[in-house]
């Protein structure tokens, strides 16, 4: 990682990661976010695509020559192996393409949004700061269920691949609190981004 000041930004799934990324984007940080590199890594014409229609077959692409998501999702729920198939070829390229942007950041800082950055082990030691954003679970669910269509069991599913809440809140430096109303965010990020801007 170059010698800039670098963020971790993660948080459970709903917990409004892409949200509160934002709003450090408007003050001034570059967002490196993994979500984005891995879709576009799987996305038409992805550089990973080649390797996972080898590994997987030519069934596991869309009619746009994209990862179908619904597909590969169901899959690694039924087998967990084929999960970490899946991993070891897109961690590698995720962790490649986002050391890159990093790299070519223009920000006041960097914050990398990584939302498997506790359970991945590897992304700490790469971040100055580790910034988690909390919410209670049912509000997690809630989000989830009304932006994806997803049942509740899917949700909770997917929540169960993720560490608890304890464990990820264990390993913060900074916490954003977004169990409540939208407005009580910007205090919050505008008191975080005057810290960063301390180490600078």
């Amino acid at each position: 990682m170059p010698a800039r000041f670098v963020v971790g930004l993660t948080g459970g799934i709903g917990s409004g990661k892409s949200l509160i990324a934002n709003m450090f984007a408007d003050r001034g940080a570059s967002i490196v976010d993994t979500d984005q590199i891995a879709h576009a890594l799987t996305g038409p014409n992805g550089a990973a695509m080649p390797d996972i229609l080898a590994e997987f077959g030519p069934h596991m692409a869309d009619s746009h020559g994209a990862m179908d998501r619904a597909k590969m999702r169901e899959l690694v729920f039924r087998e967990p192996p084929a999960k970490r198939r899946l991993e070891a070829i897109l961690h590698p390229m995720i962790r490649d393409a986002t050391l890159a942007a990093a790299a070519d950041a223009t920000g006041d800082y960097v914050m990398l949004a990584i939302p498997l950055l506790v359970e991945s082990g590897v992304w700490k030691q790469r971040v100055n700061r580790v910034l988690v954003i909390d919410c209670p679970e049912e509000i997690q669910v809630a989000r989830v269920m009304a932006r994806n269509g997803l049942a509740e069991d899917q949700v909770r599913a997917i929540m169960a691949t993720q560490v608890p809440r304890a464990v990820r809140l264990a390993a913060a430096d900074d916490v954003i609190d977004n169990g409540g109303r939208i407005e009580a965010l910007t205090p919050q990020v505008d008191r975080l981004h005057g810290f960063y801007q301390q180490y600078l």
